[in-house]
């Protein structure tokens, strides 16, 4: 599979500043929004989030860190995931021991961090990105604690580290490295996922492996998983220590030109939602109703209500819920005004 954006003419123009992009169809992708081609970041075009709670594989975001990725070394035959470090029987599994394994099945969220980034004033560093960098999929695959209990985790341990297929090309550029707390990785949630809306996981999105982890931001969904380590200490990776850290305090903010005392690892995602078939600086008739429908989803508490507000948060009505997939997944929701 050659590994190529073919770009067309058309473009988007995204609701933020300098919100011109073209769109590009890579494999197995309907044509997405390119926001930078190396490494490739995909947003999915904000239309899509209006047909359903799931995510069509081929409209699913993409995002990468680096640019060394292995489309033409992963051979689904002979693919390993190997378990080491701090465990009773280190081990190197295959794809068919994964399957052989009890699975399980989950509908979640993936969001990007950087997701609606392009909106901040003043501007942050990073991929300028509007609202398209996320999706809802079922995820199917074995639960991590399944495979670490068969390794037998140690007495001692404190993090499990993740590595996948993807490299640096450079070799200053760190490797992408991500962990979690040992008892967060048991918790039978967190999988091993091959999986991906009752197919293989698309190329861009980590086959033939990857790593879920509902609730939490996509920077712990490590793709094309094929390395991970149980540690007696906290990892030491540039992607845990000095990226993707947050202000430790409550609001996880500090004001702008200022820094942090004191940070810590990004986590679970915040409540969040959306509506989704009418666009910003949309125009609509004053004197008909309206349907408005929208998604909103949290880090795993569940979406309960939604409240709709058409006078600037004067006054707020009760929207009607839509399909409840699980607390990790969109719930849909629609409201006439």
């Amino acid at each position: 599979m050659a590994l190529a954006g073919r770009a067309g003419a058309e473009t988007v123009t995204l609701p933020i500043g300098n919100g011109e992009r073209p769109v590009v169809t890579y494999p197995q992708k309907r044509p997405l929004i390119r926001l930078t081609s190396r490494p490739p970041q995909l947003e999915t075009p904000f239309p899509v989030f209006d047909k359903g709670p799931i995510t069509p594989n081929d409209e699913f975001f993409v995002r990468y860190h680096l640019a060394g990725l292995p489309y033409d070394t992963i051979d689904p035959a002979t693919f390993r995931v190997t378990v080491t470090g701090l465990v009773e029987r280190p081990l190197s599994l295959s794809l068919a021991d994964l399957t052989a394994m009890p699975s399980t099945e989950i509908v979640a969220v993936v969001q990007c961090s950087g997701n609606s980034r392009g909106f901040f004033e003043p501007r942050v560093a990073g991929g300028q990105a509007g609202n398209g960098l996320m999706g809802c999929a079922r995820f199917r695959g074995v639960p991590l604690k399944t495979v670490l209990d068969r390794a037998g985790v140690r007495a001692g341990a404190v993090e499990v580290e993740f590595d996948g297929a993807d490299e640096p090309v450079l070799p200053a550029t760190p490797d992408f490295i991500k962990s979690l707390p040992t008892d967060h990785a048991r918790d039978g949630e967190v999988m091993l996922t091959w999986s991906m809306n009752g197919t293989d996981l698309p190329f861009l999105n980590g086959f033939p492996l990857r790593l879920a982890v509902p609730g939490y931001f996509g920077t712990y969904w490590v793709k094309h998983v094929n390395s991970i380590a149980v540690l007696d200490h906290p990892s030491d990776s540039f992607w845990m220590t000095k990226a993707y850290r947050v202000p430790d305090d409550d609001c996880q903010c500090v004001p702008p030109g200022q820094t942090p005392a004191k940070t810590r690892p990004i986590g679970r995602c915040t409540v969040r939602s959306f509506i989704t078939n009418v666009q910003s600086g949309a125009k609509v008739a004053a004197s008909k109703d309206l349907q408005l429908r929208g998604i909103a989803f949290d880090g795993g508490s569940g979406i309960r209500a939604v409240a709709v507000s058409t006078d600037g948060g004067k006054s707020w009505e009760d929207a009607k819920l839509g399909q409840d997939l699980g607390r990790y997944a969109f719930r849909p929701w629609r409201r006439t005004s």
